[in-house]
């Protein structure tokens, strides 16, 4: 059965961090570019910081530069997002998606055609 299924998500105080995994399982997970997603409340989903298939070329949203940092490990068949800095705009439930795409990370972050979604991770940033 193909999942994702993303972990990591909680209550944080500004400031504070988090790392996010998104586990990926019935398919091979370095054969896919992976985004990572969030909407918040009343707000349209975003493209946070996505990773390329191949070269593991990265792309971040301007807000979050500097703060979050996406990887994979495709031995774990894993991708995370450290999100240090945090701050309360960054409040939203946080989705991993996959395409199996050599397309750019600046355009997978568009999430448009992902093959497959997790669930969601909520991340709450307040004191």
């Amino acid at each position: 059965q193909v999942q994702l299924v993303e972990s990591g998500g909680g209550l944080v105080q500004p400031g504070g961090s988090l790392r996010l995994s998104c586990a990926a399982s019935g398919f091979t997970l370095g054969a896919y570019a992976i985004g990572w997603f969030r909407q918040a409340p009343g707000k349209e989903r975003e493209g946070v910081s996505c990773i390329s298939r191949s070269v593991g070329s990265t792309y971040y949203r301007d807000s979050v530069k500097g703060r979050f940092t996406i990887s994979r490990d495709n031995a774990k068949s894993t991708v995370y997002l450290q999100m240090n800095s945090l701050k309360p705009e960054d409040t939203a439930v946080y989705y991993c998606g996959a395409i199996r795409s050599f397309v750019a990370a600046p355009t997978i972050c568009q999430g448009i055609n992902m093959d497959y979604w997790g669930k969601g991770t909520l991340v709450t940033v307040s004191s």
